[in-house]
């Protein structure tokens, strides 16, 4: 058989290992298609414009959600009851409505014959309101991409792009968090991503407002979005190239959060259910559900998501798990497939961890990143530095994160994400982040397209080292065919942690559809090809 690029890698083996995720990941599919959940409820009425909180933080869209389901329950979800008891009155908007519902002054309904008509009408056209001022967002993008080229788009087409730079913010206030972000813009940074603070991937609820307080993060917000946005904004004219602006698609919240960037233009979101079910401990049923509608809007709003792999090699050795980043890797690209991902969206992760005191560890760091390289071609791969074996010795870590960018380079990585020399020892300083940039700025240039040069020996131990992973890779995604992935991940097959099917926070807001369920966003979202999306007037002009 035919060499497959530079590691001989075998096509039918590669096939295979698609084929056998495909298997793997279609009882998943079906169970996500035959569900909904409270945050897939709230997405949709936040998608139709609903905003706000009350005095308490609590937001409009839980109340008025809750208020649906513990009345009529949200089998059928909740467009029909919503839309039939605004064309009932006298509540003119989404926001008096839920207001009044959070005062129990609304009886709400299944409505049934012209009434339901009525109700899906209006539901309907509330949506692709909202879906309409996603696509809007999404052509401002192409518009200031042809503006403003980012450095991964070089003049001369046949140039191969060069690996995006991207660097993390967030000092828990989002006021204090834009100079932060428009100052690594100026140093070099593509990519800014503001941290969430910890534990909101736990809250069943999306605060509300600009936030000036957080733990290792600032919340994500629908205006903490709009805020650092408009700031990257400024700063992409003055530099003449667009920044782009990353947050978090994950936890009880993953649909609201998808929509919420979608609405506000971001450009990538941190988004698998794997790694809240595995180091969150959300649970899986609840987390795939939540994760096939938020990776829709995404789709939809030409967002490229970013996922977790690299978690595990935190908690597992980088070598024995080699291949279960691989595999999870491949399940995520059928799931993101399946819902209207291009390979262009999905930004798989993968990390730069084996201990550097193994013999020939930079050899099987380049085999790993090769290997993912040549499984996903097309795909904008994200690589992580080092975390797990930084010491506190700072110039060792220097040189280590070193070592990671020039592996990011000469395998051609996408998305590159800074190391800090003080991992794990304090919240960096921006002198950490203006060190750690020149770092990759110095090793990037001085590379240049090192990549078509390095070729390994087909023999060698970098591309035995790959067909290995490749084959152990095929081995366990048997073996999950045959199981179950809920099986697989109850028996802590990914990242070492056992998480059982029915465990975990969220489970009670999962709910089986019934026959006549209506979500007007999902209907739109399942049938249209959000790779080929009806131009809006505004699209044209700019086209």
């Amino acid at each position: 058989m035919a060499p497959h690029g530079k590691l001989d890698l075998d096509p039918e083996a590669v096939r295979t290992a698609r084929r056998l995720a495909a298997r793997a990941a279609e009882p998943i599919i079906a169970m996500a298609r035959a569900h909904t959940t409270v945050s897939v409820e709230r997405a949709l009425l936040r998608l139709a414009g609903l905003a706000g909180a009350d005095d308490g933080g609590r937001p409009w869209a839980n109340h008025l959600a809750d208020a649906v389901r513990d009345q009529v329950g949200l089998e059928h979800g909740v467009a029909l009851p919503v839309w039939d008891a605004l064309l009932r009155g006298p509540h003119g908007t989404l926001a008096e409505l839920a207001g009044a519902a959070a005062r129990g002054g609304v009886s709400f309904r299944p409505p049934a014959g012209a009434d339901a008509e009525r109700a899906r009408a209006a539901a309907t056209a509330a949506a692709r309101g909202g879906i309409a001022r996603i696509d809007r967002r999404r052509a401002e993008r192409d518009r200031l991409l042809a503006e403003l080229p980012p450095p991964d788009r070089p003049a001369d087409p046949a140039a191969p792009a060069r690996p995006l730079v991207y660097l993390i913010v967030a000092t828990g206030d989002i006021h204090e968090d834009i100079p932060q972000a428009q100052a690594a813009a100026r140093e070099g940074a593509d990519i800014v991503a503001v941290i969430r603070s910890t534990g909101q991937s736990l809250l069943d609820f999306v605060p509300e407002g600009a936030t000036r307080e957080g733990y290792a993060g600032t919340y994500a917000t629908q205006e903490n979005f709009r805020l650092m946005r408009a700031a990257l904004d400024d700063v992409s004219r003055e530099l003449g190239r667009y920044v782009r602006l990353t947050n978090y698609a994950s936890g009880l919240c993953m649909p609201e959060i998808a929509t919420l960037a979608g609405l506000e233009r971001l450009d990538m979101m941190l988004n698998d259910c794997m790694y809240g079910i595995i180091f969150r401990d959300i649970n899986p049923r609840r987390t795939f559900i939540d994760q096939r509608f938020s990776r829709q809007i995404h789709a939809r709003a030409g967002i490229v998501i970013n996922t977790g792999e690299d978690n595990y090699l935190t908690t597992a050795d980088a070598v024995d798990a080699a291949h279960t980043v691989v595999v999870s890797q491949l399940l995520n690209e059928r799931f993101g497939h399946e819902a209207g991902l291009s390979d262009a969206q999905l930004g798989l992760g993968h990390a730069f961890e084996i201990d550097p005191a193994i013999p020939e560890s930079f050899r099987l760091e380049l085999a790993h990143a090769q290997l993912v390289r040549e499984l996903f071609p097309d795909a904008p791969l994200k690589y992580m530095p080092p975390t797990k074996h930084m010491t506190g010795n700072i110039f060792a870590g220097y040189l280590l994160d070193a070592f990671f960018n020039l592996a990011g380079v000469m395998t051609g990585q996408s998305i590159i994400l800074i190391g800090m020399m003080t991992e794990g020892i304090h919240t960096p300083w921006l002198s950490d982040r203006d060190l750690a940039l020149e770092n990759v700025r110095y090793v990037r240039d001085a590379c240049g397209d090192l990549a078509e040069d390095f070729v390994p020996r087909p023999d060698g131990v970098i591309a035995r080292r790959a067909r290995r992973v490749l084959a152990e890779s095929l081995e366990l995604l048997e073996r999950v065919g045959d199981d179950g992935l809920l099986t697989a991940i109850a028996e802590g097959t990914f990242g070492v942690t056992r998480r059982p099917p029915d465990g975990g926070k969220g489970l009670d807001g999962v709910v089986e559809r019934a026959d006549g369920y209506f979500n007007p966003a999902i209907d739109v979202l399942d049938t249209e090809d959000p790779q080929n999306v009806p131009a809006t007037a505004e699209q044209e002009v700019l086209a």
